[in-house]
């Protein structure tokens, strides 16, 4: 029997070298449809906050359809509110590959 990888992040709040706010988010485990929710009331605040979010998805272990909207619509809603920049850094392949699939690469890449 094989146990699934807790959904677990760190966040570490930090300044650039011209004083902006930077928070940068690692997940682990998986994100799917039972902690999309959990990852949105965690960055939502954080957009209106400003400067750079940075989410580290390299030690996501699966991502599904409701995670990838969850990480969707904190990125329209960064863009929309124009404050800040929401970052995806540190992709898996199995990452890369939904975002190409979504045909969501060019959003994320802004």
């Amino acid at each position: 029997m094989t146990t699934e990888p807790v959904f677990t992040y760190e966040v570490a709040k930090s300044t650039d070298e011209l004083g902006n706010n930077v928070t940068a988010i690692t997940f682990h485990g998986r994100l799917v449809s039972e902690n999309a929710a959990k990852v949105k009331d965690l960055v939502k605040p954080l957009i209106a906050e400003g400067g750079r979010i940075v989410l580290d998805l390299g030690e996501l272990s699966y991502l599904d359809s409701s995670g990838l909207g969850a990480l969707v619509g904190l990125k329209v809603s960064a863009l929309n509110k124009g404050l800040c920049r929401l970052e995806l850094v540190n992709l898996t392949s199995r990452v890369k590959e939904l975002l190409s699939l979504a045909n969501l690469t060019k959003l994320f890449a802004s």
